[in-house]
Parts: structure tokens; sequence; C-alpha cells
């Protein structure tokens, strides 16, 4: 697989546009950073995106670049008689977990929303990876007031390492719906669906209007029948994707992208009815799959430093808050970071903290030179360009400027983990071994020191632990395995690096 690998790498590079013209240069300004770095930020934006291949399920195009992947869950959502196949697979195994996908997609749509402008030649596979979960999201809320939100049981996925191609655990279908809700899964499904209408809008006008149709309806879904799906499903979802957060969070966030994508003013009445009560001043600073509170401030903070919506101005508020906790060395901050600098929250896929983290600085950072406002810690001012060099320290991080001086992408750099925790990449091609691999069977390779056979481009892995370590062992899931929603704000933020650099 290694010499397809550098020969795909150098087309894809060969293929890639070099410059991009700007009509309104000003948010994105080149100047924020000298213009030297070692790094290769458009090969990896190209990788990030690339990654999103490797995870679908379903019936794989003829255009499919990962090529070692084939088609899998064709029956999927047989088990309910609904059309349940495509979407992605979230991590390392082979279970459709409904909201992390949500999530992903959402995150995907804001990095083109933001940053598409400059994404030049990897626009295109940007939209096709946000519009493979889109398409599965709207198969999944087909039904009013019904949302499929998980094929496949992760237990009896788990006991077994299969290739998705070979797989024959239970593919089970779970639902939510009025007499068994899951507000935060069905929010953030509005949020995904209503983000990607904003990104088809111009493309596809057509696709985007139904995305934006079945936002609405999913999110009325969402606030009229409220409940957690980690108690009607606590039992399927839990521990694995259990909303820790509550749901109050998911419904900011649904109705601030609703709120932009549809100009409703239903949506801003909502936002600033019920606003407090769904914690817009939390002071909780974590953004992720789980928790949006972040996400929702950064958003509506939009509408007041940009469109001048004067009823949201306490976002702005809420937003600098979130900004003072991270800045290193000033009295507000309350982020911990690895001797090495790395962003740390917690060992189990600490990196998606650090993916997130960047893209909401680089997104607050435009928002604020658009308004040209700044932030202010206590006694300190904190300009938008501090907030794009601690962005640029962690994405760097993640390239490879640590400690160990190894990427946490997948096939970027000299570097890279060899051993991820995925059973696709763990074990061999359906080209090279056709016959099926069993489910005990695939533990003989998950077992091994040898490398991955099949590369899974873009991966970002979960990360060094607090003091810069980095085993790469295959069982080490919270440190080795990748996922989805690791990668998606990395793509918005490694386009903006990559424009700065000149390199796009």
């Amino acid at each position: 697989m290694g010499s397809r690998l550098s020969l795909f790498t150098l087309l894809f590079l060969l293929s890639c546009s070099t410059t991009l013209l700007l009509t309104n240069a000003n948010p994105f300004r080149r100047s924020h950073h000298p213009r030297v770095t070692r790094h290769n930020y458009k090969d990896a934006l190209t990788k990030s995106i690339l990654f999103f291949e490797g995870q679908r399920s379903g019936k794989l195009p003829p255009n499919q670049r990962i090529t070692w992947r084939k088609d899998s869950g064709l029956s999927d959502g047989s088990a309910m008689k609904v059309d349940l196949v495509g979407g992605y697979y979230d991590a390392g195994d082979n279970v459709k977990f409904g909201f992390p996908m949500a999530f992903t997609t959402t995150m995907l749509s804001w990095s083109v929303i933001e940053f598409g402008g400059l994404m030049k030649g990897e626009l295109q596979n940007a939209r096709q990876a946000i519009r493979w979960g889109t398409d599965y999201l709207l198969k999944a809320t087909v039904h009013p007031d019904t949302i499929y939100v998980q094929v496949g049981e992760a237990n009896k996925d788990h006991a077994c390492w299969e290739r998705p191609e070979d797989m024959d655990t239970p593919r089970s279908v779970f639902k939510v719906d009025k007499n068994n809700p899951g507000t935060e899964v069905a929010a953030e499904t509005a949020a995904a669906l209503a983000s990607a209408s904003l990104v088809f809008r111009r493309s596809d006008p057509t696709y985007s209007k139904l995305l934006a149709k079945r936002a609405m309806r999913v999110f009325a879904f969402a606030d009229k029948y409220r409940g957690s799906y980690s108690k009607g499903l606590k039992t399927i979802v839990c521990p694995f994707y259990c909303s820790f957060s509550g749901y109050e969070d998911e419904l900011l966030w649904g109705a601030a992208w609703l709120h932009r994508a549809t100009k409703n003013p239903f949506y801003l009445k909502y936002i600033q009815a019920n606003g407090q009560t769904l914690g817009a001043a939390d002071y909780d600073n974590t953004f992720g799959w789980d928790n949006k509170h972040v996400g929702a401030r950064i958003l509506l903070s939009k509408a007041f430093l940009v469109q001048k919506v004067q009823s949201l101005h306490d976002y702005k508020g809420h937003a600098d808050n979130f900004i003072c906790s991270l800045v290193p060395g000033i009295p507000t901050t309350s982020a911990q970071y690895t001797p090495g600098g790395l962003l740390f929250k917690m060992n189990d896929s600490n990196m998606q903290y650090v993916t997130s983290t960047s893209f909401m600085l680089l997104t607050y950072a435009k928002y604020l030179t658009s308004a040209r406002k700044v932030v202010t810690c206590g006694g300190t001012t904190v300009t938008p360009k501090t907030l794009r060099i601690i962005a640029k320290k962690q994405v760097d991080y993640l390239l490879g400027d640590n400690p160990l001086r190894m990427s946490f992408m997948v096939g970027y750099g000299p570097r890279y983990p060899q051993r991820i925790h995925h059973r696709g990449s763990s074990l061999p091609c359906v080209a090279s071994h056709p016959a099926k691999i069993q489910c005990s069977a695939g533990f003989s390779f998950m077992k091994t020191k040898s490398p991955n056979p099949n590369i899974l481009v873009g991966a970002i892995v979960g990360g060094p632990d607090q003091h810069d370590k980095f085993p790469d062992d295959r069982s080490d899931y919270e440190q080795s395995e990748p996922a989805t929603y690791m990668n998606a704000p990395l793509v918005g933020a490694l386009s903006y690096l990559a424009h700065s650099f000149g390199q796009l």
C-alpha cells in the first residue's frame, strides 16, 4: 500500500490550485503571521477532508479515493423497514451513532460557511463530505416526530474486530419519537441540517431549501417533546455517547443555526426568551460533541458584532468569557496545557477539544476583526491576532511541533501514528484478503505490533497524554482512535492557515 499512497498523494498535490482572489480580504488579512511556516497546511487540509471517505458507510461512489474501503451496511434500516443506508462510522468501530454524526456535519458545515471561500480546490470535496452526512440525516428524519438515531449495537460490535465490509453483528435500529424523546440528538440534527442549508444555498438551492425545511420541522419536534435520549436509550447509547450536559445547550445551538439559516424572526425571539434558561451564561468552556454552549455563544456573537443585532449583545460577553479562560499566562485563564503547549481537557480523545477550540478562536477572531473589536480579560486586552497565534500553535502541535516531533494526523509528515485503533485500517483490505475475516479472528490482527496495513489518510487520533506522551498502541482507544468530530472543525482551521500563509 505504501507505494500507491505516495503516488496518490503526489497526484493530489499536483491537482490542487494554488491561488485565491478575495473580494473582501479584511477578515482574512494575510499579515497576521510571518509568511514563513514549515507546515504544509494545504496538504493537511486535503488529507483532513479525505479522511471522511474512509469513514463512509453504504454504497461507495465511483470516485471514492480511499480505495481499500468497499461497500458496507447495505441493508441498514431494514430492521425497522426504513432506508438508513449511508452516513458515517463515527470512529474505529462499525456503529452509526446519530448524535456525533450530526455534530460532525454541523462543524464541517460551519468550517465551509466561515472559510469555504478560502478552500479553492478543496471546497467541492468538503461539500461532498457534508452531503454524505446530510443525505443520511434526511433519511433518519423522513418520518415526522421521529428520528432514527443509531444503527448497530455498540457492545456487540465491540465484541468483534471486523472490517465494515464483513460485519455480521446485529444492525439494530434505534429511534426517538414523541413517546421516547431525545431533545439533544434532535436539536443537533436540526443544527446540522440548518447549517448545511447555508453551504448549499448557491450551489444547490433546491437541496438547500429541503435541508432548511426539514431542520425547522426537526427543531420543532426537539423543543415540543423534551427529554434526554440518554435516559430513554440509556442501555444503547451509554457510555458511548451519553449526553452529560443535558439538552439545553443543543436547543440554544439549534435555534442559533436556524436563526442564521432562515432569518425567521421566530428563532431570534426564541433565543431572546429562552437563552438564559438554556444556559447561555453558564461557565462551561468545553466545546465538543456533547456540550454546544460555547459554539452557540460564538455563533450568536456574530449576530451582534457583525449584523448589529443589539438584543444579542450579551453573547459577546459570553464568548469573551470563553476566550479569557483559554489565553495562557493571564489571571482569568482556567485552561490546562501540557509541558509541550497542547490544550489538555481530558485523557479520552483530547484532540477533539484542540481542533474545536482552534476553530472557535479563528472564527471569533474573524468576527472581532470585522467589527473592529477586542476582548478584555480583566486588565488584559486580547486582540484577534492573539487568538490566531494561539490557534496556530495548537494546530502546529498537532502537525508535529511537539516534544515527540510527530504528527497526530495519519499520513501527514515523516512521522505519524502507525497503529491506530480502527478496524478497517488495521485489518487486511478486501482486495488483498477477499475471504471474510470472522468476528473473533480479527483480534489476532488487532493485537499485533505491526503497523496498520491500510493508511487512513487524514485521520486525527486522540493524541498525547498530559505529559506529551503517546504510546502508538492500537488497543489504547483513548489516545489512538480517530473520530469524525476531531477532523470536522480542523477543516476550517486548516483552510484559514493555508490561505494565511499563501498556500491556497
